[in-house]
């Protein structure tokens, strides 16, 4: 972890899948159950695979996971799959990472918190209802509301709700990329899927270190 950022901003926008919450094996789950719903698709999804793909924009995830399949056909499994997963989380939810509520108790008088994910839309609201976290944030935004891409979606929060010195907490290369084509800090969850090496502000081991950092 890096030296104390301690007031140096005025809001947290989060990551979700990651960052705050690991659903992989619920997904995996809801997917192929959605999978043996239809007659082509012959394969097995298991959660190290949607964990090869967690981050990406949604429509992104299915046509890296499923490339020979028709744009029809592909369309059509992405909705079912869309379907059962919000189902299947609904019911099942997914792991929160250790400490998280506490870190949230901690960072909620001293700044304004957001999500912005790549995920379907209904995604956040079934994550903040299933963690009974809804009120540490005060907005959020996802690729399936307007289907921007993560940075364009991070300026909107931003402007939105007239951030002046935001940062953005994830777990991926895709999520530094992001943070810094929207001209906003990045700290790296290392606990998540991806690796970033290089060009974040601090890095963190566990959510709570975000208690020492900020």
């Amino acid at each position: 972890m890096s030296e104390s950022l301690k007031n140096k901003f005025d809001s947290i926008i989060f990551d979700l899948d990651g960052t705050l919450w690991d659903s992989t094996g619920n997904v995996a789950k809801a997917w192929q159950s959605a999978m043996d719903q239809v007659d082509y698709v012959d394969e097995v999804m298991t959660q190290e695979r949607v964990r090869s793909i967690t981050g990406m924009a949604y429509d992104t995830i299915f046509d890296k996971l499923f490339p020979n399949l028709s744009a029809g056909n592909r369309a059509e499994l992405m909705a079912i799959c869309a379907k059962s997963e919000l189902e299947t989380l609904n019911t099942s939810g997914g792991d929160l990472y250790p400490g998280l509520e506490e870190t949230l108790a901690y960072l909620l008088p001293k700044y304004k918190m957001f999500i912005v994910s790549n995920c379907q839309n209904g995604y956040i609201e079934m994550f903040l209802k299933s963690s009974q976290m809804g009120h540490y944030f005060n907005g959020h935004q996802c690729f399936g509301t307007k289907g921007n891409p993560k940075f364009q979606n991070i300026k909107d929060i931003v402007n939105d709700h007239d951030l002046a010195a935001p940062v953005y907490i994830g777990d991926t290369k895709g999520d530094y990329d992001s943070a810094t084509k929207a001209g906003v800090p990045f700290i790296f969850a290392d606990y998540g899927f991806g690796v970033v090496e290089d060009g974040q502000i601090a890095t963190i081991s566990a959510v709570s270190d975000l208690i020492e950092l900020l």
